[in-house]
């Protein structure tokens, strides 16, 4: 049984969506302290987490961040605004997927469930290691280790090595990547994906492996390899 999180300070939508989540056999738990987010994340561990951005003390953006220092769990942005901004931001944090409100809960159970299978099953069918240029890829951790040391890599960021190690030396295009990324394609912009190998790059960089994820412009990227020495 998956555990969400739903950090949502609306106590009447809140218990719609506990309930209706609940029908689907999901825990549900929600936040009692909203300036003691992380606290509460830390002693519940959720497979998952839906957040609200207006919350009192701080916005779902801030938590964002903190979560992501802490944490690769999967998120889903809630949000009552109608700004494009707010889903780019989302995505630009780490964030798995983004749904505006007023919405439809089968919409929300449908893209609960896609994230959760994306996640973990991914991780369940991706046990091996997979080795680039001296560095071994454990795809259930998200690590990326070598003799210079380990990078902890979020979902999104472990979803691009796979997809560019898989393909190594080869051209993958931009809007490949995104499609297997996001569910939302269409309202993701370009510059959400250059955040995120630029995020992947900077946990390569202890590794020395961050000048290896190339650039191919107006393309795509592609990660080298060379022979073993």
């Amino acid at each position: 049984m998956f555990k969400i999180m739903l950090i949502e300070d609306d106590i009447t939508l809140f218990g719609e969506i506990r309930e209706r989540l609940s029908q689907w056999s999901y825990e549900v738990y929600g936040i009692t302290n909203f300036g003691k987010v992380l606290q509460e994340f830390t002693e519940v561990k959720p497979d998952l987490v839906v957040i609200d951005i207006q919350l009192p003390q701080f916005d779902g953006f801030h938590w964002c961040r903190i979560l992501r220092a802490h944490s690769n769990v999967p998120i889903i942005f809630l949000s009552s605004r109608d700004h494009p901004s707010d889903m780019v931001m989302s995505m630009q944090l780490g964030a798995d997927d983004f749904i505006q409100k007023p919405f439809h809960f089968e919409v929300l159970i449908a893209k609960i469930q896609a994230t959760l299978r994306r996640v973990y099953n991914y991780s369940t069918e991706r046990t091996e290691l997979k080795t680039w240029r001296g560095a071994a890829i454990e795809f259930v951790k998200n690590t990326v280790t070598n003799n210079q040391g380990a990078a902890l890599l979020t979902k999104n960021e472990m979803l691009i090595l796979k997809i560019l190690v898989e393909r190594k030396d080869r051209i993958v295009d931009r809007e490949e990547m995104i499609k297997s990324l996001w569910d939302n394609e269409h309202f993701v912009s370009d510059n959400t994906l250059t955040v995120n190998v630029n995020r992947l790059r900077k946990k390569l960089e202890p590794l020395g492996l961050e000048a290896f994820i190339e650039t191919k412009v107006g393309q795509g990227y592609m990660a080298t390899e060379e022979a073993a020495e």
